[in-house]
Order: structure tokens, then C-alpha cells, then sequence
């Protein structure tokens, strides 16, 4: 049995220095493949105006943006520091005119109904502050027909795959954050109790290595 949620923070990484470790922890995820793109290209995200929640420094969308040519991806991110770096990060990796990152909250997105083909977003949920109003934010957003993809990590992963990622975290400063997320994140039976609330509930939760993934589609 997994141990009780212990909430993280639900404002982002807005130090400096923080973001600036943070950024070097996801290149170390990028280099090893550990980033969900292969689940959000298995979740039929590959083509039109789609939507990042929680960018932090853009390297997942930025890597799907590499398989996916006919695609523009618009990031939304809580802090100011971080959409700094991925406007950065878009711009070393050419693609500045296809990645635009805005300030904003996930429970309040800041575009109007029906504005994105789909709508993905890889390990910002454990630190949503109410995931149900996130989740109707997610489904205004999305065109009739629209994908999604939510992965994240899961709190009842296997031990010795706990400890395995928590040595093989680099930087160092990162592991004590890792915990704090890891404890923050849910299982797929509290997830699924979520998504019963809102109208994402035909979306479907797969446990994966060491996290959850949940896609689906809203209807046309």
C-alpha cells in the first residue's frame, strides 16, 4: 500500500539558481530518454497547435517538436525564470518559430475555448493545486476531437526502481526534490477518482515504468 500524498508546492521553481539546477536534472532526463515523448506520440499527439503544461525548460516539448514536423507547440508555464530558459532552449534548438511559452496557472488557462488540437503535460500534475478544475481547463481548451496526454510520476512505484532513479539523479542538489515529488504524486486509483469528476473521465490511465500516463480524447 502506497503511503499517504504529502502535498509539494503548487508555484512552480521560481529561483534563479533552483532553475538553473532544475535545468541541468532534465537535460540528464533527456540524454537517458526518461521524457514521455514516446507516450504522448502513443497517445496520437503528432500534428497542430498544441499545448504544454508546465514547460519548465521546454526540453519535452522541444524533443517532440523534433518528431513531430507539422506541429507548433505553445507552453504554458507558472514561472517566469523557467519560460526564460525555454525560450532559450526553443531558440538553440531552431525552433523559435515554432515554440511560444506564456505565463499562467493550469486551473485558470489563459486562452479561450477550443484553442488547441491537443494538450499534453509531463510531470507537473503531482503539483496541480486541484487537478479536477485543471482537468475542465484541459477539456475548454481542447478542440472537439482533441487529444491529451497527462504523465507523471507514481507514488507506489517499485522500491528498487525508487532507488535505482533516486542514485542515478544527477545533479545531486535534485535528489531531495525528486523525493518531495515522488511522495507528492498519485496512484492510478487516486487519479482515476479524479478524472471521475471531471469531463476527461473516458481518459484511460496506464501505469508505466516508473510513472502514470493518461490519455484519451474529448468527444467531437
Amino acid at each position: 500500500m502506497a503511503k499517504q500524498r504529502i502535498i509539494e508546492t503548487n508555484v512552480g521553481i521560481q529561483e534563479e539558481l533552483t532553475t538553473r539546477v532544475f535545468d541541468q536534472f532534465a537535460r540528464n532526463m533527456r540524454e537517458k530518454g526518461w521524457n514521455n515523448v514516446d507516450s504522448i506520440l502513443g497517445a496520437g499527439i503528432m500534428s497542430g497547435h498544441v499545448l504544454e503544461i508546465g514547460p519548465g525548460p521546454g526540453y519535452v516539448g522541444l524533443e517532440w517538436l523534433k518528431r513531430c514536423p507539422d506541429a507548433v507547440l505553445t507552453g504554458c508555464e507558472i514561472s517566469p525564470n523557467m519560460i526564460a530558459l525555454a525560450v532559450k532552449n526553443a531558440g538553440d534548438y531552431g525552433f523559435s518559430e515554432r515554440a511560444s511559452y506564456v505565463e499562467g496557472n493550469c486551473m485558470d488557462l489563459p486562452f479561450p475555448e477550443r484553442s488547441f488540437d491537443a494538450v499534453f503535460s509531463n510531470g507537473s500534475l503531482h503539483e496541480w493545486e486541484d487537478p479536477v478544475r485543471a482537468f475542465h481547463e484541459i477539456y475548454r481548451v481542447l478542440k472537439p476531437g482533441g487529444r491529451f496526454c497527462i504523465t507523471d510520476l507514481r507514488r507506489d512505484v517499485n522500491p528498487l526502481i525508487k532507488r535505482m532513479i533516486y542514485n542515478s539523479t544527477q545533479p545531486k542538489e535534485i535528489r531531495p526534490g525528486f523525493l518531495s515529488s515522488l511522495n507528492a504524486a498519485y496512484t492510478a486509483e487516486e487519479l482515476r477518482s479524479l478524472l471521475e469528476k471531471s469531463p476527461l473521465n473516458s481518459g484511460v490511465i496506464h501505469k508505466e515504468f516508473f510513472g502514470l500516463c493518461l490519455a484519451g480524447q474529448k468527444a467531437v
